[in-house]
């Protein structure tokens, strides 16, 4: 393919790096290395539920790259996530990492804030709308993951292809000895449920440990909860850890445990089958789905602490069977995910 001009359109939550951010970031890093000439382009963006989401969301609407810069085009933009795909540029694709979910599936349930009333219903609606025109807009629709293109489709009658990436780590990712650790590895959040994951663990028969990596605004009540349960042996909040670390932690562990509420896609998931780690997960994850199959590469229980221990002390007892599921995880993901078949989806429109 010859040398294109590609802009990555991404949005910046203030001090926030999570899971979309890192997407996007790895992105521009792959067309690079294909030997585009790539840029990302950012706006600050912070979900506050009122008006001026929808005041943050139409400053999107008001950049376009169509625009030359020194007299050459840009060929290509790849917007991501909410509300990035309002730029505009005539050859717009869109690889949906998540809407703004608020506005969709969690409308109406413990993480969604909208209320009855009729400003907070006028407000949601013209974010549907805003929604509704952008991806009409684009040459060419993607999602991160079947759920986040199943809930698409379920919200606003629009069809996209899943469409997988790899993690950041992926090439250095590695199976290594089963010790005596759970392992979970991502922002804490309540989304997340990491909580469910400490109550499992009071449940379990066996003393493993759970190792968690990662920070976010659930930490406090985290840690309140592992004292309150007496766990503080056996629940280790690590907070930031580095890339190498990351790699060992994985390395180490016997499985990971996940425990989020309809998760758009997950690397985590992925992070754990490259290091040929199973993965206990529940059966409301959303796109750790996509991968985490019942008794081949891991465990899918209901959401619940006793089922879940269940599955944590019948891995800690059998490290064979850890070994068997996580190699069986490993090489479904070596064969599906690539960085070779997202892009060549990508920029299939300046071919």
């Amino acid at each position: 393919m010859a040398r294109r001009r590609i802009c990555v359109a991404a949005p910046q939550v203030p001090f926030l790096r999570g899971g979309a951010e890192l997407h996007a970031e790895l992105l521009v890093k792959a067309l690079a290395e294909q030997g585009h000439e790539v840029d990302m382009v950012t706006l600050p963006y912070t979900w506050t539920g009122d008006r001026s989401s929808l005041e943050q969301a139409l400053a999107w609407r008001m950049v376009d790259l169509a625009v030359e810069v020194n007299r050459v085009p840009t060929d290509l933009v790849i917007a991501t996530k909410f509300p990035s795909y309002l730029v505009r540029h005539p050859n717009k694709v869109a690889w949906i990492f998540h809407q703004q979910r608020e506005v969709y599936d969690l409308h109406g349930t413990a993480f969604g804030p909208f209320s009855q009333s009729v400003e907070d219903q006028s407000l949601r609606q013209a974010l549907v709308e805003l929604d509704l025109h952008a991806l009409g807009e684009a040459r060419a629709l993607f999602t991160n993951s079947s759920n986040t293109a199943d809930r698409l489709h379920r919200y606003c009658g629009i069809e996209a292809r899943p469409l997988y990436a790899p993690p950041k780590l992926y090439e250095d990712l590695h199976p290594g000895p089963y010790g005596d650790y759970l392992l979970y590895v991502g922002r804490l959040d309540r989304i997340k449920r990491i909580d469910l994951a400490i109550e499992a663990l009071r449940e379990t028969t066996s003393s493993t440990e759970l190792r968690i990596a990662g920070r976010g605004p659930h930490l406090a009540e985290l840690q309140q909860l592992t004292q309150e349960l007496d766990l503080q042996d056996r629940v280790h909040f690590l907070g930031f850890v580095s890339d190498e670390e990351v790699v060992d932690l994985y390395a180490g562990c016997f499985a990971v445990l996940l425990t989020p509420h309809d998760e758009d896609y997950g690397f985590t998931t992925l992070e754990a089958f490259f290091a040929g780690k199973p993965v206990v997960t529940t059966e409301d994850a959303g796109g750790v789905l996509e991968f985490v199959e019942e008794g081949i590469n891991g465990f899918v229980v209901p959401p619940e602490a006793a089922r879940l221990a269940g599955c944590i002390d019948t891995l800690d007892d059998d490290r064979a069977l850890c070994e068997k599921l996580g190699s069986a995880g490993r090489d479904l993901v070596r064969e599906r995910i690539s960085w070779s078949i997202a892009l060549e989806a990508l920029t299939a429109t300046v071919d």
